[in-house]
């Protein structure tokens, strides 16, 4: 495999051609969102950040240092993280509330509920350490649902950054929208995709690699695995195209749509539940408008298990490999639909 290129596929969006190589380039979607949060505060000083005891683990910390008037600790109270920052979104400011996935939004959902989707403020909530790269710390601290509970909520915006390079320009993106959102990031270092040149856009999907066999959708660090699969799917004749979506609430239906009415399969991928999930989504979307076979990879109903990440994602099927071989027989399993035919 080259390692010094860079693919460009449909839509003009630039690849890292690094992400087939053996070992790609890694980081942290945390990493990059640290760094899009410090260059936010630098141009908006409404800009704040909140944290619940984790600001190094959630790299709020370079924000703090640059920004101490702007930072607030609210110590180990989730609850609490939402409604204050809630009160400062009230009072003109654009709060980051961040700690781990699994206590926001999964222990402050009825709070981000009823103070900041309710009234419609713009709150950031950030959930660090989600789905699979918490690893080692078990099903307590793995939150694989917390697409679902975000995206049900009206008023929310859920995006799922792919690389730490994406999420440095959601966050920055973030802080210009006036409505609620949710900022979904992981633990582990994960394979980067995207470069610097690669657009985003709240709201819009991005077709990065063409097929006509099968449509896979994924979303956040699954878009990786998605990739590699598609090129292992092509050395066996099976052609595969990638659409990643960054953001799964408002979802980009029309690149959806016009992708999955020239491939007539669909695959989602997803490091969380597939039951309200971005399979979920994708569900609905198809059932409404373009009823087509559909394979949801993702947690499936089941909690997650203590393991290094890359251990993790081999055991819930969500590794490349994996789902090279699971699109491969929905491949031969199931025939193309087609409307009208």
């Amino acid at each position: 495999m080259q390692n010094d290129i860079q693919e460009k596929a449909v839509y003009n969006y630039p690849l890292n051609g690094n992400i087939y190589n053996e070992k790609p380039e890694a980081e942290a979607t945390r990493a990059g969102f640290g760094r899009g949060l410090r260059a936010a505060g630098e141009a908006d000083e409404r800009v704040v950040g909140l944290c619940a005891d984790l600001v190094e683990s959630v790299k709020m910390d370079a924000f703090a240092k640059a920004f101490p008037e702007r930072y607030i600790e609210v110590g180990i109270a989730a609850q609490n993280l939402a409604t204050v920052a809630s009160g400062l979104a009230r009072a003109g400011k654009i709060p980051f509330a961040a700690s781990y996935a699994a206590f926001h939004p999964g222990r402050s959902w009825e709070q981000i509920k009823a103070t900041i989707a309710l009234n419609d403020m713009p709150v950031k909530i950030v959930g660090g350490h989600s789905g699979t790269t918490v690893g080692p710390d078990g099903a307590t601290h793995q939150m694989f649902e917390d697409i679902a509970l975000m995206r049900v909520l009206p008023n929310m915006i859920v995006v799922c950054p792919g690389d730490a390079i994406e999420a440095e320009k959601a966050t920055k993106a973030l802080a210009r929208t006036d409505k609620p959102a949710y900022l979904r990031l992981t633990r582990a270092a994960t394979p980067a995709f995207s470069t610097l040149d690669s657009p985003f856009e709240i709201g819009q999907a991005y077709v990065l690699r063409q097929g006509s066999d099968a449509t896979i959708v994924s979303t956040g660090i699954m878009t990786a695995y998605a990739l590699r699969a598609a090129s292992e799917l092509q050395s066996s004749s099976v052609s595969v195209e990638v659409v990643h979506v960054p953001t799964v609430k408002p979802l980009d239906n029309e690149t959806i749509l016009a992708s999955v009415r020239k491939t007539g399969r669909v695959v989602t991928v997803e490091d969380a539940q597939i039951a309200g999930g971005l399979g979920g989504a994708v569900a609905e979307l198809l059932g409404e408008q373009l009823p087509s076979p559909l394979l949801r990879i993702g947690m499936n109903d089941r909690f997650g298990e203590s393991g290094e990440a890359d251990e993790l994602l081999q055991a819930f099927g969500l590794d490349e490999a994996s789902i090279a071989q699971k699109t491969r027989e929905f491949v031969d399993r199931v025939p193309q639909y087609h409307a009208g035919f």
